[in-house]
C-alpha cells in the first residue's frame, strides 16, 4: 500500500493541446533536418549559410499571429519561431533569401513569410477584403469551373468558398517569382468536404485555386515524403 503525503510529487498527464504542440515541434524539427540534409546533397551552399543567418520571431509577433488568426497551427507558429521568414528578409543587416518551402508543382520552390508579413497580408487594403468572387466578377464560372485538378485551365477547388474574404485566409508563402505566379494559404472556412485548416495553392495563368493538404502539418509531411524537390 502507498500511502501520500503532502510532500508528495502529483504528475500530471500532459494535455491534449500539449501532446499536439510537442507533435507539431517534431515535425518541424524532421522537416529542418531533412531539408538541411537536401541542401547538402544537391550542393545548395548558399542556402544553408543564409539558413545560418536567420532568428526566429519574436513571441509578441507570434501572439499577434494567434489573436489574428486564433485556429492558427502550431506547427507553423513552430516553424516561425525557429525562422521568422525567408522572403529577402533582413536579420541583423543581412538579407537573406531561401527556398524554404514547396508546393504540388513539383520543383517549383517558395519563401516563407515572416509573422509580420503574414500579418501586413491580413491587413492589406482592399484585397483583404475582397474575395474571389469580387475578384473574377461575372466570369468567376467562366474562368474558375468549380471541380478538381481540372488538367484544361483554371479551376476552383469545390472545398473553397469563394465568398470568403481574403484576408480570412492565412497568406504565409509566395512562390520564387515574388508571389505573382502561386501563393500558399491556410484556410479556416472550407466548403463542402473541406477541413479546417487546409491548405491551398494559387497559381496564376491560368488561374487556378487548389487544396494540397488537408493540414499544415500534412503539408509538411507531403513535402518531407517527397524528397524536399524544391530544394536548390
Amino acid at each position: 500500500m502507498v500511502t501520500l503525503t503532502a510532500d508528495a510529487v502529483c504528475v500530471f498527464a500532459p494535455t491534449k493541446s500539449e501532446q499536439g504542440a510537442q507533435m507539431a515541434a517534431e515535425l518541424v524539427d524532421a522537416y529542418l533536418v531533412g531539408l538541411k540534409a537536401k541542401w547538402d546533397e544537391v550542393g545548395a551552399e548558399e542556402s544553408a549559410q543564409d539558413f545560418s543567418l536567420t532568428q526566429g520571431a519574436a513571441e509578441a509577433d507570434l501572439a499577434r499571429l494567434r489573436a489574428a488568426y486564433p485556429l492558427c497551427p502550431d506547427a507553423l507558429i513552430d516553424l516561425l519561431r525557429r525562422v521568422d521568414g525567408t522572403y529577402h528578409r533582413e536579420y541583423e543587416g543581412n538579407t537573406v533569401r531561401i527556398y524554404l518551402l514547396g508546393s504540388d508543382l513539383g520543383r517549383y520552390p517558395y519563401y516563407l513569410l515572416s509573422a509580420a508579413e503574414i500579418l501586413e497580408s491580413a491587413t492589406q487594403p482592399s484585397w483583404s477584403k475582397e474575395t474571389i468572387r469580387d475578384i473574377y466578377g461575372d466570369k468567376l464560372a467562366e474562368w474558375l469551373p468549380v471541380g478538381k485538378d481540372n488538367e484544361s485551365g483554371g479551376y476552383l477547388d469545390d472545398r473553397i468558398d469563394p465568398d470568403v474574404p481574403c484576408g480570412k485566409r492565412l497568406h504565409f508563402s509566395d512562390c520564387m517569382n515574388n508571389g505573382g505566379t502561386s501563393q500558399l494559404f491556410i484556410d479556416f472556412n472550407p466548403l463542402g468536404g473541406g477541413q479546417v485548416g487546409q491548405v491551398i495553392r494559387y497559381l496564376h495563368d491560368p488561374d487556378s485555386y487548389a487544396v494540397i493538404a488537408d493540414s499544415f502539418e500534412e503539408y509538411l509531411q507531403t513535402l518531407i515524403d517527397g524528397g524536399y524537390a524544391f530544394a536548390r
